[in-house]
């Protein structure tokens, strides 16, 4: 079964070959889907036949977000910190510990429930592709049953048992590490793609570079991929460890020396940007300019998660890598989905190229522009076919 999906005003390919710019974009354009793929794109008035359509009635069509770094599995909720923190308190990692111990006395059920919940939030923003980590567990069969309950949502799952030192390890943490890199990597490395590490000497809560290096190594061995929180709260050894372990993104990346910075532009490592987390923090934002105009690949991502960044919205991180990382519309957009596919090394989302998996997402506007013209809107949804078909007629 075929559908034409049609009406498009504007068409966001990410194929600098069917249009011009950087995001190939089409006018009065048409996509044919089949079996789940894209099968054609280009003007309408070219568009094959098709055994069912859709007229989105003269909206944009985008590819679906790719957000690449998400704390989706979790109890409980952080808002007294959230309002501490725009009192002045400062954000060091430590409000971890309550998520922790919350998720420990929550149900599958409950867990399963709030997951579903905000992936269905996520749906209704545009995003399609999501990472979800571990890490609120921080206990061997915790930490195995969020890792169980994130892989019925999506393939993109991190172990992230070394998230914090739990307070029953406060003061040991190489008996921490132990049992991360041994009994828990074990037990998690089945359900998981990916390792990931809070690598923030700035942090008493977090991981200095060696004990990231011994953690992150041994999921490696385990036949992980790498993830690194790098450089959040200061020019710390993250990101040139993920350079070096050839990790797939380096997350956070907000404070950069010039050495971090040609260490990104000389490697694959991706730089995930995530101006959710300093707007919710009142940290300073990174730079984005700074590392485009090095050549270095940058996402955007939400790092959706109780304390330091309770937002979905991939629109509102966009409309914030506009107006406070110095982004174009354009580069913003690409970074939330092209870049977010990179961050996963996954070629078969973050474009709408014949092949490609058929995740687009409709804005109620004409344009892409509208994401960061109007922030705060719910522009973007999900395009559902049979749902759709229904809707947009209206």
């Amino acid at each position: 079964m075929s559908t034409l999906v049609t009406g498009i005003a504007e068409l966001v390919t990410n194929d600098p070959s069917v249009g011009p710019g950087l995001l190939g974009t089409v006018a009065d354009a048409a996509v044919v889907v089949a079996d789940g793929a894209i099968a054609w794109v280009g003007p309408a008035a070219r568009a094959p036949h098709a055994d069912t359509k859709v007229d989105v009635g003269g909206r944009a069509v985008i590819p679906g977000f790719v957000d690449s770094h998400a704390h989706l599995v979790f109890a409980g909720d952080r808002a007294a910190e959230f309002e501490a923190r725009m009192s002045g308190a400062r954000y060091d990692g430590g409000g971890i510990s309550r998520t922790v111990s919350a998720t420990r006395g929550a149900s599958d059920d409950v867990l399963r429930s709030r997951l579903r919940g905000l992936m269905a939030e996520m749906r209704r923003q545009g995003t399609t592709t999501v990472e979800i980590k571990s890490g609120y567990g921080l206990t061997v069969p915790d930490e195995a049953r969020c890792l169980r309950l994130a892989a019925e949502i999506t393939p993109e799952t991190t172990f992230l048992g070394a998230h914090v030192v739990p307070p029953e390890y406060a003061g040991r943490t190489d008996e921490y590490v132990g049992l991360v890199t041994g009994p828990m990597l074990a037990a998690c490395a089945p359900h998981a793609r990916w390792i990931d590490v809070f690598c923030e000497p700035a942090s008493p809560h977090a991981f200095d570079g060696d004990a990231a290096r011994v953690v992150l190594e041994a999921g490696r061995g385990a036949g992980l991929g790498v993830r690194v929180h790098a450089n959040q709260l200061s020019a710390g050894p993250g990101v040139q460890l993920a350079v070096e372990l050839g990790a797939a993104s380096a997350d956070h990346c907000t404070h950069l020396t010039p050495a971090d910075v040609d260490a990104l532009a000389g490697g694959t490592t991706v730089a995930t940007l995530m101006p959710g987390v300093e707007f919710s923090t009142r940290s300073p934002y990174p730079d984005a300019r700074r590392l485009l105009s090095a050549g270095v690949t940058v996402a955007l991502a939400t790092d959706c998660n109780p304390g330091s960044c309770f937002t979905s919205s991939m629109p509102f991180c966009v409309a914030l890598a506009v107006r406070e990382l110095g982004m174009t519309p354009a580069e913003a957009l690409w970074a939330a989905t092209a870049g977010g596919a990179a961050a996963l090394r996954r070629t078969d989302v973050g474009h709408l190229q014949p092949g490609a998996r058929a995740d687009l997402a409709v804005l109620d506007a004409p344009s892409y522009r509208h994401l960061a013209y109007r922030p705060g809107v719910p522009l973007a949804h999900a395009l559902e076919l049979a749902d759709d078909a229904r809707r947009l007629r209206g």
